[in-house]
């Protein structure tokens, strides 16, 4: 898992959302993160900055409001996970056919990046993984 920048996140690579909105989720974040297969995956929105969004689990999330003295985050939608796959839900904003930068963004989810510093960072390292949704 390459840092692009000194100082910069940790990126799994490219993810490209499939024709039926879903994305693969890259084998060391799956196993990261702790996701199940049948498990439920919480959408939460990105930085105003990246956009995108993150996907978390309730036990992550569970600790990091205890973590954080009770300051939930912003659930954009759920879905469950599939064999290391998941579909994204209607209420998440994403096309089809469109590249994220899966980053390691805190160790309560796995962040998609859609733009920003970090994803233009990104556009300059060619032989970044590219995973692919159905």
């Amino acid at each position: 898992m390459p840092r692009l920048a000194k100082g910069g996140k940790w990126t799994y690579g490219w993810v490209v959302v499939g024709s039926n909105r879903n994305i693969a989720i890259p084998p060391q974040a799956w196993d990261k993160f702790g996701f199940q297969v049948g498990g439920i995956a919480i959408f939460t929105p990105g930085s105003r900055t990246s956009g995108g969004f993150a996907i978390s689990t309730p036990e992550l999330i569970a600790e990091s409001i205890e973590k954080t003295g009770g300051r939930g985050l912003r659930e954009l939608g759920q879905s469950s996970f599939d064999n290391r796959s998941v579909a994204i839900p209607p209420e998440v904003q994403v096309t089809p056919g469109v590249r994220l930068l899966a980053v390691l963004g805190s160790r309560y989810g796995l962040g998609f990046v859609a733009r920003g510093p970090i994803y233009e960072e990104a556009m300059q390292h060619p032989k970044l993984e590219v995973f692919e949704g159905e």
